[in-house]
């Protein structure tokens, strides 16, 4: 009779626990404020990320602050991951997002309009090198100087990666795809032989992408070509010091606006080599009432 009794209870928490969870995890419901729906937080990724910094200052500009909103440090994986489930069941959800990035390909989200103009205008992607690169390694420095492709591009091997393809093979195939172009980053350039070459790079799905295309062509004029994954600073350390040659993952003025002023004079602004990059907070599409950070607080 007591172990009956036992699993009766346990039975009727199982229930009670598993209705909760169901109750907790509703379609997004226009009638209600969306705080209230997902506790007034914020999916973001990498504590050190600008956007990070940035969505901060907006949760103050905007007074979400006085609602409680709160910004959740996880991962771009994390994020991600968490955007997609709620995607599959309608949830309601709001990320820090940035573009070019696979999920504005794969998903239908949208940017929330930013009228303090808090997260800035569009952003560029710069190429950094380490001071002496272009005296030491001119072959690098000129195909490096050259680089830029388009957030479209970009995205194409992004997806790719995403999709489980390796990103060595995903950058080769664009390379092929895109010869013509790739061709105008190395016409004329001297090829080497025993050179070595060590670009740097934040784990981003965008920057991935980015330093394995720009490896690849390194490679086919003859360089043997190291890339490493960092943190943001050490990646911008890395090249102040020498310790890496170049890195193609600067955005700016914002996201890397700190690290861009804190290391100024030691290393060399190659130029832009995408242009119109963007970030700010997004929400899915099917949250239609949800057009501007100001509503977060308002509806």
């Amino acid at each position: 009779m007591k172990k009956k009794t036992i699993s009766l209870v346990s039975l009727l928490f199982v229930t009670i626990l598993l209705a909760s969870c169901s109750a907790s995890q509703p379609k997004y419901d226009d009638k209600k404020t969306v705080g209230s729906q997902i506790n007034y937080t914020i999916t973001g990724i990498d504590a050190g990320a600008g956007i990070m910094s940035s969505t901060q200052k907006a949760i103050t500009s905007y007074g979400l602050d006085d609602k409680n909103w709160q910004l959740q440090t996880s991962s771009t994986a994390a994020m991600t991951s968490t955007l997609d489930k709620a995607l599959k069941d309608e949830r309601p959800i709001v990320i820090t997002g940035w573009q070019p990035h696979w999920m504005f390909t794969k998903y239908k989200i949208k940017f929330l309009k930013d009228p303090k103009n808090v997260y800035g205008e569009a952003e560029n992607i710069h190429t950094i090198a380490r001071k002496g690169l272009k005296e030491d390694e001119p072959s690098a420095y000129e195909v490096l100087d050259r680089f830029n492709w388009t957030k479209e591009q970009m995205s194409n091997v992004m997806l790719k990666v995403n999709n489980g393809e390796d990103p060595e093979k995903a950058a080769n195939d664009w390379i092929k795809k895109n010869q013509s172009q790739v061709d105008t980053w190395t016409d004329g350039v001297k090829k080497v032989k025993n050179r070595e070459i060590k670009l740097t790079y934040v784990a981003w799905d965008s920057e991935i992408a980015s330093t394995n295309v720009v490896a690849q062509v390194l490679k086919s004029i003859g360089y043997d070509v190291t890339i490493q994954a960092m943190e943001i600073q050490p990646m911008w350390s890395s090249i102040a010091t020498k310790a890496a040659d170049a890195q193609v993952c600067a955005w700016l003025p914002k996201t890397s606006g700190v690290f861009y002023k804190d290391f100024k004079g030691k290393y060399d602004d190659l130029g832009v080599n995408l242009k119109g990059a963007r970030v700010g907070l997004a929400v899915p599409e099917y949250m239609t009432n949800i057009n501007s950070i100001e509503d977060l607080k308002n509806k």
